[in-house]
Parts: C-alpha cells; structure tokens; sequence
C-alpha cells in the first residue's frame, strides 16, 4: 500500500475550492485518511475471446487467361473454305464402281466357245506339260504348223491313237498310228515318249467326248486346220463345231468310239449320217480320203 503525500492533498482541496465544489468530506486539519492506492488492478482481467463468426477474408482473385494466339492465316482460310457437302461425298464415293461398271460396258465381252472346242481347249492343259502350251512340242510331238494335220489327215485314226495309247498300240505291233505316206516319214509308235491312254476301257480317265473335243482343239486351234474351207469344214461341221452331231451323240452315250461297226448320228438339218470308228483295238493309220 502506497500513502498520497500531503501537499497533493492540499492542492487537490484547492482546486476544488476555487470551481466552488467545498472541501472533501470531513476537516481540512484532520488527517487524511489513507486510502490505498493501487496502481494496477491486483488481478489483471484475462482477455475476453472474440465469440461470432471468423472474421472473413478476401477472395483470391482468379488468374485471368491469356488470350489465344491468333491462328495463322492458313488455318484462318481452311477455316472459311466452303466445305464439301455430304452428298457430294457419297457420289465421289460411287465414282470407282462407275468407272468400272463404264468400262465393262465399253469392252467386249470375251467369245466363249461351246461344244467340242470349248471343252477341248479346257482338257488340253493336261496334254501342254509335253506338247508344249501352243502345241509348239517338247517331250511330246509338235501340233502347231500344221504338223498334227500331216501326221494324221483322218481325225478318226487320231482319236483311236488317243484313245489307246503308245501302250496298246506297242501290244497290237502297229508301228505307224497315222499317214504311212507322210511327207518327210511317218510317226513311228513310241519313237518320241510315251503317248499315255486316255480312253476308260484302256484304262484313261477322259471320257469319249472329251477325246473328241481334245482332238478337236489340237487339229483346229493349234494345227492351224481352217474350219472354212476345203477337206477340213466337213470334218469340222461333222466333228468339231458347236452343232457337231457325233459329240452330241457321244455326250449323250449313244454311240461309243469303240466301237467297230457303222453307227448313224442326225445332224442339225436332221439328216442320218454313218460314222464309222474301228476302234475297238489299235489299227494302222491311213492316208487322206481313205
């Protein structure tokens, strides 16, 4: 405890005389009462906590994007190019199966040949490995030039040679199949390879009428025989052509190349013609018009 000093005292009650406020309670000559003095509160008050909501805080503020580059001036044109419509996408498209549709339109169909020559030109990629794909010969005998026309001016003495086979013919001891008079010496049987059968009864695996288109392919295709004119267009319109009555018959199983007697076929015009094979076994050739 701290007592106040007397001459502030006195000069407190002074000044309050003087503003007309009297003295303090009780005499002026009585001693003043001591009253303790404090300088700070005994107890200094604890700091009141802030109670409510937190205070708030400033937003963030938000990055601002940077502008986009402007686009070059090649993007800027793609970009205003009129752009192709749909349909005309789809007729593009078509384009392709057009051109081809035109083009097939514009070129001509390949012939395609029927009867005898037809099958005979299919039959012959057997017979190409040795008398070559032109009939130009190799392990076998030459066809082209004519040469298959000389050796065999008869188609029926060919068809027989087919038929049977150099085999055969070794075993039946006939030395020439064809022309004995060809010119420059006849074919001697098994003087060039082996000749294989073909015939079912020889033990081949052709059928008659496919020996007949065979033939009929290597005599006018690779021989060079004109179906037109002179001895070869009555062979031909008799045994080659599309109209050919012995193929008919032949497919048809009527008549058989094996056989040795007079057989008759009717032509186109209905007409009865004999036909006659002696093929029953190998026999000698024979000359033209025999």
């Amino acid at each position: 405890m701290t007592e106040i000093p007397e001459h502030l005292l006195k000069r407190s009650r002074e000044r309050r005389a003087a503003v007309g406020k009297g003295d303090d309670a009780g005499s002026s000559d009585a001693p003043a009462s001591t009253t303790p003095a404090t300088t700070k509160s005994a107890a200094t008050a604890p700091a009141t906590t802030a109670s409510g909501p937190p205070a708030r805080t400033a937003a963030p503020v938000p990055d601002v994007p940077k502008p986009p580059k402007p686009d070059p001036a090649y993007v800027v044109a793609a970009k205003q190019r009129r752009k192709v419509p749909w349909w005309a996408m789809a007729t593009l498209g078509l384009m392709p199966v057009w051109g081809i549709m035109y083009v097939r339109a514009l070129t001509e169909a390949p012939e395609v040949v029927e009867g005898p020559m037809g099958l005979g030109a299919e039959v012959y990629g057997s017979c190409a490995g040795c008398h070559g794909a032109n009939g130009g010969g190799g392990v076998g005998y030459q066809f082209s030039g004519g040469e298959v026309l000389e050796t065999y001016p008869n188609i029926e003495d060919m068809l027989r040679f087919v038929y049977w086979g150099t085999g055969e013919y070794n075993l039946a001891g006939v030395q020439v199949p064809g022309n004995p008079e060809r010119e420059g010496g006849a074919h001697v049987t098994n003087a060039l390879g082996v000749m294989p059968q073909q015939g079912a009864m020889a033990g081949g695996g052709l059928t008659e009428y496919e020996i007949l288109g065979v033939v009929c392919h290597e005599r006018y295709t690779l021989g060079g025989a004109d179906p037109t004119e002179g001895e070869f267009a009555e062979e031909y319109a008799r045994w080659c052509s599309e109209e050919s009555p012995i193929f008919a018959a032949l497919e048809a199983g009527e008549i058989s190349m094996t056989s040795d007697d007079v057989v008759t076929v009717i032509d186109a015009e209905g007409e009865a013609l004999d036909v006659e094979f002696k093929g029953s076994m190998p026999i000698e050739g024979s000359v033209a018009g025999e």
